[in-house]
Formats: structure tokens, sequence, C-alpha cells
């Protein structure tokens, strides 16, 4: 009886995002725009928490979305595979003027430390960035005829995603390639909070489709008719 009534909708972000305190650790889904959960930011500007830690595969486009979270001056540091684009004039606004920390981390390693938090893995060795700046202070290991560096799992505290579906139990659908990192962040965070286009009743998703199961979602927000466009 007690699973017939799990129910993950919450009726607006900013209830969802209400508990995010000050110093939190928060991954966001995105490959640039595609796939970043723009509404759940937003919420997440208007909600204040200072002194964010965010780990993304960039530092933010133009002014929406992860570039107004750190123009707003929210995100203490950030973990991402590529600060600088030709408009990620906010990161490098702030990193000049020492506001914002950075943590270069290769897209391939970073994929794998969020991956390796959401799997258990106390740490895992990789031949990317051994004999380069990225390895100084890391233990490093020749293994075979390779020397790799040992790297640590990504924890986060939330994990802010965008999916397709979603049945009220949590189990998501993506649009193609914009699910990129939504599935291992949803597996490496305490709390997975995550916008959908259209939620379903239980039974509607082909199991065959399920990318994340519920287990690892907590809370879903469908977006309004109006944000479809945009989102």
């Amino acid at each position: 009886m007690a699973a017939r009534m799990i129910d993950k909708f919450f009726a607006s972000a900013e209830a969802a995002l209400a508990d995010i305190p000050d110093g939190a650790t928060i991954m966001i889904g995105g490959f640039g725009n595609a796939g970043m959960p723009a509404m759940l930011i937003d919420a997440l500007i208007a909600q204040a928490a200072r002194g964010l830690t965010i780990v993304n595969n960039n530092a933010g486009n133009a002014d929406s979305g992860l570039a107004a979270l750190i123009a707003a001056k929210r995100v203490r540091k950030i973990l991402c595979s590529f600060p600088r684009q030709a408009d990620s004039w906010h990161f490098d606004k702030a990193y000049r003027a020492g506001e914002i920390e950075l943590e270069l981390v290769p897209q391939g390693t970073l994929a794998e430390r969020i991956r390796a938090a959401g799997a258990g893995i106390g740490a895992f060795f990789t031949p990317t960035a051994f004999g380069t700046l990225l390895a100084k202070g890391k233990e490093t290991r020749r293994i075979g005829e390779r020397d790799y560096v040992l790297e640590h799992p990504i924890h986060a505290d939330y994990a802010l995603i965008k999916a397709d579906r979603a049945d009220r139990w949590g189990n998501l659908v993506y649009r193609k390639t914009a699910r990129n990192f939504a599935p291992i962040m949803a597996m490496a965070a305490k709390c997975t909070v995550v916008q959908v286009r259209e939620t379903v009743e239980l039974g509607a998703l082909d199991p065959e489709a399920v990318v994340t199961p519920g287990i690892f979602v907590q809370r879903i927000i469908k977006i309004a008719p109006s944000l479809r466009k945009a989102a």
C-alpha cells in the first residue's frame, strides 16, 4: 500500500529547491544548453543560496542559466571541463576578479569521477592528464606500460537535471543527447531534482526506455507549457 502512495511531483521549482543551504555542492546537467535545466537554475537564483560549488561540463553561456548564476555571485567554486568559450564572459569576469575558484577536469575524467561516486568506487587510475599540471600533487602509478593518475569521485548534495518524461515514482526518459551527464549525476547526488516536459501515469513508460530508475530521483517538476519552448 505504501508503494502506491509514492509521489515525487512538486508543485513548483521553488518548493523543490527551498532547502538548498549555503555552501552546497550542486551538479547541473547539460552540455552547453543541451539538457540544461534552465527552469531549475532560475529557481536556484531566486532561492538565494550562496557559496555554492557547481559541477558542470562548462562554465555557462551568455547571460542565462549557469552563466546567470555566476553573474549573481552565488558560485564559490566550479568543477568543469570547458570554462572558456566565446560567450563565457561572466565566468571570465569572476575568475579574473578572484571571485570564483576553478578546478579544471578533463571531460572523460569528469564523467568517470561522477560515475564513480554513484557506483561506490573509492578512486580510480586514468592515464589522462599524466605529465601535465592537472596531475600536480596527485598520486601516480605505472601499470603495465603506461603511467596513470589517481582520481577521486565527485559527490554532490544535489543534482539538478532535465529529462523528457517522468512518472510519479521518478523513472526518467530523456530526449536524445540532452541526457548527457544527467543519469550519472542523478546517481552521484544525495537529492536529485528533475525538470521534465511531460509527466505520465505509472506503466506508461516503456521499461526498456527508462534510463534513470526512480530510486535515484527525489523531486520532479513539470515545465509549464509557456516555458517549454525556452527550456
